[in-house]
């Protein structure tokens, strides 16, 4: 086994554990460490970091559920179109972007460098969201459920465009999507939130396969290591504060992201 395959599987736990801790995070890191530790191509990072997401969210959704913290009827009304749209996006918008979008004067932006920044200003979003925090919503501010829904179906499409293309759970959009127009509590929405990632990202993962030639030796390796990541960081979530390691992990998203431009464009 070389030792990027050894980095790689470490990263996996990494993934993991940042899962468990948190509750988000895992395609943040599960791109870049496919892209520029692998050297996997963008388009496919993002098909492994779906499944990746998706996996280990179907753990965490299933717990949750367990607890009943799961809507299922506000998951149902967010996933259908998601879903719908990831697996649209993966499978006919993704493979047809050029090899090269557009061109400023002689600089090239190919699909990887597209993607790639793409990928960093989601991250930015991402980090605003972890480091702001999310307002708590108060009953007389929230609106009525019922006449929220069809919002709930739009953002829940224009999420699933965002997941399509980076390869992301979009958790940090998801939740408070769901605290403000779905009137759930938080500990609701982010284990609705969990249902929704995990049935977006693996079927989106479904869009690839008849594009993408996988490695599924590497794939499940580096999946079954995150799972156990993540129950590690659910353990260790106990005894560390949530909110001060997603306003950490906030900062080195900004970092992250920032990288990632630095290195597609210079």
């Amino acid at each position: 086994m070389e030792l990027i395959e050894v980095l790689g599987y470490v990263s996996a736990l990494v993934v993991g554990l940042v899962l468990g801790l948190i509750g988000g995070g895992g395609s943040i890191l599960t791109v870049p460490i496919m892209v520029y530790l692998i050297g996997l191509h963008p388009i496919v990072a993002t098909a492994y970091s779906l499944f990746v997401v998706g996996v280990t969210s179907v753990f965490g959704a299933f717990q949750n559920y367990r607890k009943g913290l799961v809507d299922v009827k506000t998951a149902i009304v967010f996933a259908v179109p998601a879903f719908i749209v990831v697996y649209l996006t993966r499978r006919f918008f993704v493979p047809i972007i050029p090899d090269v979008v557009f061109t400023i004067n002689d600089f090239e932006v190919t699909n990887n460098i597209f993607i790639m920044i793409f990928f960093a200003i989601v991250m930015l979003f991402a980090s605003y969201s972890m480091i702001v925090g999310r307002k708590n919503v108060s009953p007389t501010e929230k609106q009525d459920l019922k006449h929220s829904y069809p919002v709930i179906a739009f953002q829940a499409t224009v999420i699933g465009v965002f997941s399509g293309i980076v390869g992301a759970g979009g958790g940090f959009l998801i939740i408070p999507t769901l605290v403000l127009l779905g009137n759930l509590p938080m500990k609701r929405a982010v284990g609705t939130s969990l249902f929704v990632i995990a049935v977006n990202s693996l079927f989106g993962f479904l869009g690839d396969l008849s594009n993408i030639d996988i490695n599924w030796i590497f794939l499940l390796m580096f999946t079954c290591i995150s799972i156990i990541g993540i129950l590690i960081g659910s353990y260790l979530s106990k005894f560390i504060s949530g909110k001060k390691l997603k306003r950490g992990f906030g900062y080195f998203t900004i970092i992250m992201a920032i990288y990632i431009v630095y290195k597609e464009l210079f």
